[in-house]
């Protein structure tokens, strides 16, 4: 019994803001943004539309895809960094909107490698007697950006992606996943505010310390390295080249990243998925949203070998080979 994404889907709010928006909020271009991140615009969520309504919207287009109802499965699991409330966890809120009634439900925390987090353990309950788990990453980033840190605000977008996983003969679907992280060096992408370290208060809303913080020249190097090396580990594990991959889908957090990544792995751009310009970073919604719109536009056809590439805070990096 194999584990195989069966369905996939997408959602990103109606409002975007583009570069030049950003040009009359903070000391920056739309030319300096494009060189340095690629991103020409992101989707910002409406007032009042949380991370809920963005996984159950993903989540709805994902069973529609792999023909299921609702009520056909047996678990939802929920990457996210950004959900409705410090608790209940997002995920049975969005159990409940989807009318999954049989479905156990849990958030799980690993920044922009959530999704691919999300999918390792859909993938071991799948292969352990479950029938159908959705896995959903979804983020409102713009909840947690500090609007005047051009930095930082040029960077993140909201959106969600979901795919089904279901039980399934044959040797397609997913070949393996890996997993890692690095707590030394957790200070480079952070929000040091907001928990119980450092609880709610004036001073920490004051100081912007629930917004996000990033040490860029630091990330990038290290994101850039562990890509390459998990990417190279997975291909090994599986007795495959580089030349075998088909697409590669990895995290859309900047674009000289992802170049770095392809030319040090010998991997043509063509053969990288890269949706970033129109989203920007949507931490663990990004690989889902990427992967869905692969899929729809026939990048991905059956029979593809796909590869998923994650880097995120934590630091967590994660990586999974997929035969569609």
């Amino acid at each position: 019994m194999s584990a195989r994404i069966t369905g996939t889907g997408s959602y990103a709010p109606a409002k975007v803001l583009r570069n030049a928006d950003l040009e009359r909020m903070v000391a920056t271009s739309d030319e300096w943004i494009r060189e340095r991140t690629g991103i020409r615009e992101r989707r910002i969520a409406a007032s009042g539309e949380a991370c809920s309504d963005l996984a159950v919207q993903a989540g709805r287009r994902a069973l529609e895809a792999a023909r299921l109802a609702a009520a056909d499965l047996d678990m939802i699991l929920l990457a996210t960094c950004t959900g409705d409330y410090p608790l209940p966890a997002t995920a049975c809120l969005v159990q409940h909107q989807l009318g999954a009634t049989k479905a156990a439900a849990c958030d799980l925390g690993a920044a922009c490698s959530g999704f691919v987090y999300a999918l390792s353990v859909a993938d071991a309950y799948v292969k352990t007697g479950m029938r159908h788990v959705l896995v959903i990453g979804a983020e409102v980033m713009s909840a947690m950006t500090d609007w005047t840190d051009r930095n930082t605000c040029v960077l993140f977008g909201d959106g969600a992606g979901a795919a089904v996983v279901s039980a399934a003969d044959g040797e397609a679907g997913i070949l393996s996943t890996h997993l890692r992280s690095d707590g030394n060096l957790s200070d480079l992408i952070a929000v040091p505010g907001g928990g119980s370290r450092m609880p709610p208060s004036e001073k920490v809303v004051a100081e912007k310390l629930h917004c996000i913080k990033m040490k860029g020249n630091e990330t990038f190097k290290v994101a850039v390295r562990t890509l390459e090396d998990i990417a190279r580990e997975t291909l090994e594990v599986n007795g495959l080249r580089v030349e075998d991959l088909d697409l590669y889908v990895p995290h859309q957090a900047n674009v000289r990243i992802l170049k770095a990544v392809a030319e040090r792995l010998g991997l043509p751009l063509d053969k990288v998925m890269l949706n970033l310009d129109r989203y920007g970073n949507t931490s663990a919604a990004s690989i889902p949203i990427a992967l869905d719109e692969a899929v729809r536009s026939g990048r991905i056809r059956e029979g593809s070998l796909v590869m998923l590439g994650a880097f995120g805070a934590g630091l967590t990096w994660a990586s999974a080979l997929i035969r569609w």
